[in-house]
């Protein structure tokens, strides 16, 4: 990868010999390597038996989970918040594992819609919870620095799934719970 890095540098006319550039190939290869690293794991290696037994049936909600991805049609970042629910049935996941996940998906190449549903599906498939909700709220520069230019737009994507999609008093609590702002 160094060395595709250092075609790039040639191919836009760069001096990859000059001081600000001499050690960039190796730098932007290990953070593009850091990046993508979400190819790299799978969701039971991140859980690592971290699911435990409860009788706990309420809601349980950790939002505002920041993420950076790439776009996969540009290569760009994209970046903002993540917010996770899910109804538990008998167990819950350990809580720095949601973060874990929602990571996970994010360090690879993706777009938003798509790495929306791969947290909603892990958490619940991890869990086998009743049912599951995940919204995304990112600004891309794929969109505010090339082609549009927009700088103050945010996508949001959502993901429902089980009772968060059948049964609207959950969809609405849990959208209304991550609405509200912190109370510390």
């Amino acid at each position: 990868m160094e060395n595709d890095y250092l075609n790039l540098l040639l191919k836009i006319g760069e001096n990859p010999n000059r001081e600000g550039l001499k050690k960039t190939p190796a730098r932007a290869a290990k953070a593009f390597s850091f990046m993508t690293q979400g190819y790299r794991q799978t969701v039971s290696e991140i859980i690592n038996e971290a699911v435990f037994e409860t009788d706990n049936d309420e809601m349980v909600i950790v939002k505002d989970i920041e993420l950076f991805s790439l776009c996969e049609h540009h290569l760009l970042p994209f970046f903002g918040k993540c917010h996770v629910a899910y109804l538990p049935k008998g167990k819950v996941i350990g809580l720095s594992k949601v973060a874990r996940i929602v990571d996970m998906f994010s360090r690879r190449l993706q777009i938003q819609e798509t790495l929306t549903t791969e947290i909603a599906s892990a958490i619940m498939s991890a869990t086998q919870a009743i049912g599951c909700g995940v919204v995304i709220e990112a600004r891309h520069l794929c969109m505010m620095m090339r082609g549009v230019a927009k700088q103050n737009s945010v996508m949001t994507t959502s993901c429902m799934l089980g009772s968060f999609r059948s049964n609207l008093a959950t969809r609405s609590e849990f959208l209304n719970l991550i609405s509200k702002p912190p109370c510390f």
